[in-house]
């Protein structure tokens, strides 16, 4: 338990870069698409995909995404992990509690340092991504246990596992979501969740003869794809209409932010919106339930051009839904999860 022990937490988000420019974000973007687990393919195809066709190109579009969503404090996606860490630190005074982004500033490197030098006696990683991928969740908890390796004295860590039917979790989404849509009264729902190679989805299977192989092999968690990243979205999808009293016919599902030419899982988001109108959607909220904190992808992605996409189709009526950030409910509800480890 927490409070018998001197614990240190490492809260462990994606990353954003530092400035948003050119420059800056180029760094940011090298680091995070030279990731192995984020692009899987040969090394030497993974440099020249990154500097002949990304680096040149994408880190001005990126900074100017940035930009729209920059404010006084920075970034939002930073700021808002820092308010997640005052709450936190209420919760659980007697815990170390640190930000570590898996790429960029502040690092997991520079936390887990400031954890060993507190002489803590136990490390929990806590990747604040609800469903589980091999990009995320495993690439964080792969770059902790590599530093724990470097240490003389190995760390004992543990980890904070997907937490994606967690009953606090998703209570702490319809604390959030509920008061807006009961506002806003939409016509249709979108569950948008942050998109994954169909690759990374089938490396994850493990038997090798289910996931992909059917129309509904996400419909339901299973040995097979018990660490599939489109079945426990689904199973968030489901849970959260159950608990916010959505009929199938008001809610849908789809993936955001694709990169690459590869097939991603489907439907993707940028289609999916205008479709929507076009069907005769007018009133429309999205929720990003991959995402506990807002950022890039949330704000500007869905916020912004979004918006521009489903009212161009003719939608009338656009919300996106905030993540759940420094809520009281979301912070009571990770506070028990870490207690729980």
């Amino acid at each position: 338990m927490i409070e018998n022990e001197r614990v240190g937490i490492i809260l462990i988000n994606t990353g954003t870069t530092d400035a948003p420019k050119p420059e800056e974000t180029r760094v940011y973007l090298r680091e995070f698409l030279s990731d192995p687990r984020v692009l899987d393919i040969p090394g030497w195809k993974r440099w020249l995909v990154l500097n002949l066709f990304i680096l040149p190109f994408r880190p001005k579009r990126s900074a100017e995404a940035f930009a729209r969503v920059w404010s006084e404090d920075g970034s939002p996606l930073l700021h808002l992990t820092e308010q997640q860490l005052v709450g936190l630190r209420e919760r659980l005074p007697h815990a170390e509690i640190e930000i570590g982004m898996r790429y960029g500033n502040p690092s997991i490197p520079s936390a887990m340092r400031k954890l060993i030098d507190k002489q803590v006696t136990r490390i929990i990683a806590a990747p604040l991504f609800p469903q589980y991928s091999s990009a995320a969740n495993g690439s964080a908890l792969q770059r902790v246990f590599e530093l724990a390796n470097e240490e003389w004295n190995v760390p004992n860590i543990s980890a904070l596992p997907p937490f994606y039917d967690d009953d606090a979790f998703l209570d702490a989404w319809v604390q959030v979501a509920k008061p807006k849509l009961d506002e806003l009264n939409p016509d249709h729902v979108l569950f948008s969740y942050h998109g994954l190679p169909e690759r990374h989805v089938i490396k994850s299977d493990v038997t090798g003869d289910h996931c992909l192989k059917k129309p509904d092999c996400c419909e339901s968690i299973c040995h097979a794809n018990r660490h599939c990243y489109g079945a426990q979205c689904t199973a968030t999808t489901q849970m959260l209409a159950e608990r916010l009293g959505l009929d199938k016919a008001r809610y849908s599902q789809s993936y955001q932010s694709r990169l690459g030419r590869d097939p991603w899982l489907k439907p993707p988001t940028d289609e999916v919106l205008p479709q929507l109108a076009k069907d005769g959607v007018k009133r429309l909220a999205v929720l990003c339930p991959a995402f506990v904190t807002d950022c890039l992808e949330t704000l500007e992605e869905i916020g912004m051009e979004g918006r521009e996409e489903f009212l161009e189709a003719g939608g009338e009526a656009y919300e996106l839904i905030p993540c759940l950030n420094d809520h009281p409910a979301w912070l009571d509800a990770l506070a028990g999860l870490l207690k729980r480890i």
